[in-house]
């Protein structure tokens, strides 16, 4: 079940809005220590990047021009020490998802700060939160007419 907040509070207030898009508890994750079979790998790759293009366009996920993203991975099992930097093949899946869906024009860094990765709370399954600020109105948006 994709959930999708916004936080209104911030936008009646002038404030960049937030939105948070959960993926679906126990998808199968890329970590930057697998090492098993390619097709495999891009599977996995293309079924995050599939499925974060869907959720957002079925959340309604507005155009921005510039925005801000946390990525939260929530482990299904505690675990004392791991690198949230490891699952960065499956943030950035995710992301390419959104930008698919026409979340921005491009990842780029002039319109993407992120994702900026950490870990979070055990989930039963495991899954990823992503956090995405709308920093459109905060920022004036770079010029793509000479790219």
């Amino acid at each position: 079940m994709t959930e999708i907040t916004e936080n209104t509070e911030a936008a009646d207030s002038g404030q960049a809005r937030t939105y948070v898009l959960q993926m679906p508890a126990g998808m199968a994750l890329r970590n930057e220590n697998d090492r098993g079979h390619w097709g495999t790998l891009s599977r996995k790759t293309k079924a995050l990047r599939r499925t974060a293009y869907w959720q957002t366009k079925a959340a309604k996920i507005p155009a921005m021009q510039k925005a801000s993203v946390v990525g939260v991975y929530e482990p299904p099992t505690p675990h004392p020490r791991r690198d949230p930097a490891n699952w960065y093949p499956s943030f950035k899946a995710v992301v390419d998802g959104m930008i698919d869906a026409g979340m921005l024009p491009d990842d780029n860094s002039e319109r993407l700060e992120g994702p900026d990765m950490r870990i979070g709370d055990v989930h039963p399954k495991g899954r990823l939160v992503l956090y995405v600020t709308d920093l459109s109105d905060t920022v004036a948006a770079p010029d793509d007419s000479n790219v």
